[in-house]
């Protein structure tokens, strides 16, 4: 927890993610990424400076393997508040309108569910939980299919809802999380997308780990870059 910690408060701490008195809605899937920043930001709410509050909000898709009882013995344990949001999301990308690419349209879904949850919950914030190879590889899907420079902020404003998205993972390298779950011996929820493992941020992932072999430092060089040279990522 040490290392995750670490990582998440300095993430925290340069681009201003807590102020006191928040209320933070923490994104929970039921994946790696998602229960340990859920469990990070319990455990830093023990020592932070700044006191916070923090709920977990879920969105069911409407996929069969779906484990809401995982997810509330993760709240259970970890003493915080649970909000499960039903969300016809398979229906409409996959049996009516047969998506291809459905990523995105099955995120905004999500994101209109969740942001209405966490209104409602009097929440000023919203967590997700993207971690370092998710910035290095939404910066290359974006490069190499849409011929853009740029990747996700740490740090959003949204006008319409007032409230303002973090993203307190983005220095966390995606080994460190897969090193705290296996050490700790966390279960997380099984894949219940079809997408999973085929779609082209898959197909991104396996670019970088190949390449990492012949330019190890591929992952820093690629981080470097965006922190010095995309205007969204300065603090």
């Amino acid at each position: 927890m040490q290392r995750i910690l670490s990582h998440m408060r300095k993430a925290i701490e340069e681009y201003n993610m807590i102020e006191e008195g928040d209320k933070i809605a923490v994104c929970l899937s039921g994946g790696k990424d998602s229960i340990t920043m859920l469990s990070a930001f319990k455990a830093l709410q023990r020592f932070y400076p700044k006191k916070f509050e923090i709920i977990a909000i879920s969105i069911n898709p409407g996929f069969e393997f779906f484990d809401t009882n995982l997810l509330e013995n993760v709240c259970k344990d970890l003493d915080v508040p649970l909000y499960i949001g039903n969300s016809n999301a398979k229906e409409i990308v996959f049996d009516i309108r047969k998506e291809k690419n459905p990523c995105s349209l099955c995120a905004n879904l999500r994101r209109g569910i969740i942001n209405s949850i966490a209104i409602e919950n009097n929440c000023n914030k919203i967590a997700l939980g993207h971690n370092q190879d998710d910035v290095l590889e939404t910066f290359l899907l974006n490069l190499f299919y849409t011929g853009s420079i740029g990747t996700f902020s740490p740090v959003s404003y949204m006008d319409r809802s007032k409230i303002t998205l973090i993203r307190p993972l983005v220095y966390t390298p995606e080994k460190e999380i897969r090193r705290f779950v296996r050490k700790n011996n966390i279960q997380v929820m099984d894949k219940v997308c079809p997408m999973d493992g085929v779609s082209k941020r898959e197909d991104i992932k396996q670019l970088i780990f190949s390449l990492s072999k012949e330019i190890p430092m591929i992952r820093a060089n690629l981080f470097g870059a965006i922190k010095r040279n995309l205007d969204d990522w300065k603090v």
